[in-house]
């Protein structure tokens, strides 16, 4: 995956973001996140799982999905961290990002099984 570093994407408080496939890091993060392996594995780990749940859902339906859960999450927890991390899409990267082997295996829609109110 193509990563770039930039001043403005993503947002303060992020250190990552996949849009449409490219990984945008901020330029303002300390170098040693940038030189760290592992972080840098993690990260791109992450952004796969996301890249496949926007093939899934032909990317435009991925981002509106993720739009409106994350709306409605924060509508119901009032915290846009919680509401976050509570994403459908989110729980599935998250809990898998540590496994090299994952989507490999993963089930087609597999971030369904983390859809729940």
């Amino acid at each position: 995956m193509k990563i770039v570093r930039n001043r403005w994407i993503p947002f303060k408080g992020f250190s990552a973001i996949n849009l449409f496939g490219v990984i945008f890091v901020r330029k303002d993060l300390p170098e040693e996140y940038l030189t760290n392996t592992r972080w840098l594995e993690t990260i791109v780990r992450h952004e796969r799982i996301h890249t496949r749940q926007m093939v899934e859902l032909l990317v435009i339906l991925f981002y509106l999905l993720y739009i409106i859960e994350w709306l409605v999450r924060l509508a119901i927890c009032r915290d846009a961290e919680r509401a976050y991390r509570s994403i459908s899409f989110e729980q599935e990267a998250y809990d898998h990002q540590d496994d090299p082997e994952y989507l490999q295996r993963r089930k087609p829609y597999a971030f369904l099984h983390y859809w729940r109110f």
